[in-house]
């Protein structure tokens, strides 16, 4: 596999604050790569110096083969970046947009109109490019951002959060659109995003990131298998004795086990024979239970089994859920 990304012990500090701390890093070419972690992370720095924006204070790296301290020009000829915020220019129609981009970057005047039209179409606002982009959703914009980054035929897209404050509906369009770009054209995709269920849409592996490191790297479901190692069982309780949970937490299918208020979560070897264990012991120690639910377990899981938290707690995102540190996967 090629490497479209490679970094070696990249750091950038502010003052005493490291926000990227020595990250080594390989994505390869034609990947769909995640960068997963909550808002503060380090996510977004870590793009800022593979892009050149900003420089990094340690260590360095090569974005398609080229040194971004010694050849950022190169670098920013061979990329294309939709940031975290908008950027368009909505005084101006969606054709004069992508006109503007295609200019700035040199693309010769006997293509420009076509990718121009062609692009569009692939988003489906072919028909909506003499409109202002004022007038445009949130969803319209983020989508033209998209395409707009392809207008010089870059060989990595990196895309800092490009989903935040859409839609469902808005949402979903743009993994679609993120799919069928990475299939017709087979660029390499870089995403930064703390939405769990993006990263396991769209990513063929994540690298998890907090405060500024490197904690985890991998396929999502490799990931999960790896850290977890099992099964995911969450009960409501209505009654749960000591004698109970310590039965829980000997029991020999049992791998971990944590309780907090009326919430029962235990991380099992294999989850369709444990169900009906818990439900049995819990019940002859004296303990009652309201429901039982069995899931697989998610990259919330592995991020709170390497940090010590859940992701979703960082960034209030979606249901309120069980947050508490599953401590040693094995004793």
């Amino acid at each position: 596999m090629d490497a479209a990304v490679q970094s070696v012990d990249l750091t950038k500090r502010f003052g005493d604050f490291a926000a990227v701390n020595k990250i080594n890093l390989e994505i390869g070419s034609g990947e769909i790569f995640g960068l997963l972690g909550p808002n503060g992370a380090g996510k977004t720095t870590l793009v800022r110096v593979l892009t050149t924006v900003l420089e990094p204070t340690e260590g360095t790296a090569k974005v398609v083969g080229y040194d971004i301290r010694r050849n950022a020009n190169k670098v920013r000829e061979s990329i294309g970046v939709v940031s975290q915020a908008i950027t368009l220019d909505v005084e101006l129609s969606a054709w004069e947009n992508m006109e503007l981009y295609a200019k700035y970057y040199g693309v010769p005047n006997g293509l420009r109109h076509e990718r121009i039209k062609a692009l569009l179409d692939v988003v489906g606002l072919a028909e909506r490019a003499d409109f202002t982009v004022g007038s445009f959703s949130g969803g319209m914009k983020r989508r033209l951002e998209l395409v707009r980054s392809l207008i010089h035929r870059p060989k990595i897209l990196f895309l800092d959060e490009p989903t935040t404050g859409l839609d469902p509906q808005a949402r979903y369009a743009v993994w679609d659109y993120l799919r069928k770009i990475h299939k017709d054209q087979g660029i390499t995709v870089v995403i930064t995003t703390h939405y769990l269920d993006e990263a396991e849409a769209l990513c063929g592996r994540v690298a998890i990131v907090d405060f500024g490191k490197l904690v985890a790297l991998g396929a999502p479901l490799d990931l999960k298998r790896k850290v977890m190692g099992g099964d995911v069982v969450e009960a409501e309780i209505s009654i749960m004795s000591d004698e109970a949970l310590t039965a829980l937490q000997d029991s020999d299918f049992v791998l971990e086990v944590k309780k907090r208020e009326s919430l029962l979560t235990v991380l099992v070897k294999s989850g369709a024979e444990a169900v009906p264990r818990i439900v049995e012991l819990v019940g002859a120690k004296g303990g009652k239970l309201r429901s039982i639910t069995l899931r697989e377990p998610t990259l919330d899981d592995v991020f709170l089994n390497v940090t010590g938290r859940s992701i979703r707690e960082d960034t209030a995102v979606t249901r309120k859920r069980f947050v508490s540190t599953w401590g040693a996967m094995r004793r």
